[in-house]
């Protein structure tokens, strides 16, 4: 079985930021799997920018072993080569004009088609680029904006770059990507909840007890502690991928699939979120930090040890949400998030109610409630927990029995990762995976005070061994609760 290759127009794709960690680890590979494809239509130019001063055959070098690194064993040179031809680099200051000026010498004869800028910079970059390609002449009908997040540190910085953004491009043509809604296990949860009866009849407060949500790295801060000391977890993981998650989990069915129907569902979700005055935040929520422990066989430093200074910023977080509307009403959601956690793991777990009452005798085993579990990563797939009877004679034994659905090997194809995804819907000019400016906005509304109640506290994050689950307090959140993290199959 091979995966539908849909056609899409040539393009001109800009990468500002194109030196960068995020260029070589994610969108160079995601290029090369389209041009492996054969997606990649003939003519098609992809153009890196950032400061360094190098050569277009040097940039390509940096390309190459880039690719050759993160593709591995699937690395053809046949195919780097197709598409080391569509290469150039353009060494550009933003605050020199002459720069933008060579830019646009490179961009000309390609104004009629799309012509996708991708910002893999710092967010504070984000306006002066926009005004620098507007000055410079370069933003056509057809000019598409990327934007990485995270889109400010908090709603006033936000306002302020989507304003700075709008100055220059229309709303329409704008994609605040967010990879976790290009990964395929949650496009698949759309097509579960919305293409299936079974389940959208049952999917809410009256069948559902909880929600989790977790979004766990075994990794530290490494290298990037520098960066992650002024955003954190919350900042980093919540604002955005978790809360999109939550919101796809917890949204109305959308009139169809159209990008505004679907965006203004998940719209109505994050301006039903219960707010958290000071007192609740500390009560519904669990910030931490990382101590040395141990992580991949080896013992690994602690957060502080990583910075090289003692610091407040927060390595973990738990909450307990509450979605305040018809549909969810007294459901809560649980969502986690951390580094230096035991196991890499992304994953969306529906647990329904208990049933009602037992029919079975003592000695058949306790009942444990059905589960829906959406894997996102690793190995994406779909399971659900099923109660069902031990095979052989005699009495009825009851045991919890998979239907486990793993997306590589029942459908036998590699998957687009969710950047390959996602860079041929903004050729596509298709903003459905996409978050609109105020989904932005709203989802900082919802996470600004809990930030602002950690921030007039004078309690720390609470530590944790690198290598455990988090604090203990998190585990407290939602056993208060009568509940449990779910983690039997990590």
């Amino acid at each position: 079985m091979t995966a539908q290759i849909i056609p899409v127009a040539v393009f001109d794709l800009v990468v500002f930021g194109a030196t960068g960690d995020l260029s070589f680890r994610k969108l160079m590979p995601a290029l090369y799997w389209r041009e492996s494809d054969q997606q990649m239509p003939e003519g098609s130019r992809i153009i890196g920018v950032a400061r360094s001063h190098l050569t277009t055959p040097d940039y390509v070098a940096q390309v190459e072993e880039s690719c050759r690194h993160h593709i591995g064993e699937g690395f053809d040179p046949a195919v780097f080569a197709r598409l080391a031809a569509r290469i150039t680099y353009v060494p550009l200051d933003v605050a020199q004009s002459a720069h933008w000026a060579d830019l646009a010498e490179v961009l000309a004869g390609g104004e009629d088609r799309p012509r996708l800028f991708y910002l893999a910079t710092s967010p504070d970059l984000f306006g002066p680029i926009c005004e620098g390609a507007g000055a410079a002449g370069i933003v056509t009908p057809q000019a598409r904006v990327v934007l990485e997040k995270p889109i400010g540190r908090d709603l006033a910085s936000a306002i302020k770059i989507n304003d700075q953004v709008g100055r220059v491009f229309n709303e329409s043509q704008v994609y605040r990507i967010d990879h976790y809604l290009g990964k395929e296990s949650v496009q698949n949860l759309l097509a579960l909840r919305f293409a299936n009866s079974l389940f959208e009849s049952v999917w809410d407060r009256a069948h559902i007890d909880h929600v989790q949500i977790t979004v766990a790295e075994t990794v530290g801060v490494e290298e990037r502690a520098a960066y992650y000391d002024k955003s954190g977890a919350l900042r980093d993981m919540v604002q955005n991928h978790l809360l999109q998650l939550l919101c796809l989990v917890a949204m109305e069915p959308p009139t169809s699939m159209a990008a505004d129907s679907v965006r203004d569902e998940k719209l109505k979700v994050l301006r039903s979120l219960r707010a958290m005055s000071d007192g609740e935040a500390m009560q519904r929520t669990v910030r931490g930090q990382y101590r040395a422990g141990a992580g991949g066989g080896m013992a690994v430093p602690g957060y502080a040890e990583e910075l090289g200074a003692p610091s407040r910023t927060e390595t973990f977080v738990a909450l307990k949400v509450e979605v305040e509307n018809w549909r969810w009403a007294g459901t809560p959601f649980y969502l986690r998030t951390g580094k230096r956690l035991p196991t890499r793991v992304s994953e969306i777990v529906i647990q329904f109610h208990k049933v009602p009452h037992s029919i079975f005798p003592t000695g058949a085993g306790m009942i444990e409630p059905n589960r829906l579990i959406i894997r996102l990563q690793p190995d994406d797939g779909i399971q659900l927990e099923l109660m069902s009877k031990d095979p052989g004679p005699g009495g009825i034994r009851l045991r919890n029995a998979p239907l486990d659905i793993r997306f590589a090997d029942a459908f036998k194809v590699r998957y687009p990762d969710a950047y390959e995804r996602l860079l041929m819907d903004v050729v596509r000019g298709n903003p459905t995976l996409f978050m609109r400016r105020d989904e932005v906005e709203a989802a900082w509304r919802w996470v600004e005070p809990i930030i602002e109640a950690w921030a007039s506290s004078e309690e720390p994050p609470k530590p944790y061994l690198a290598g455990s689950w988090g604090p203990t307090a998190a585990i407290a959140l939602i056993e208060r609760d009568g509940r449990t993290w779910f983690e039997e199959a990590h």
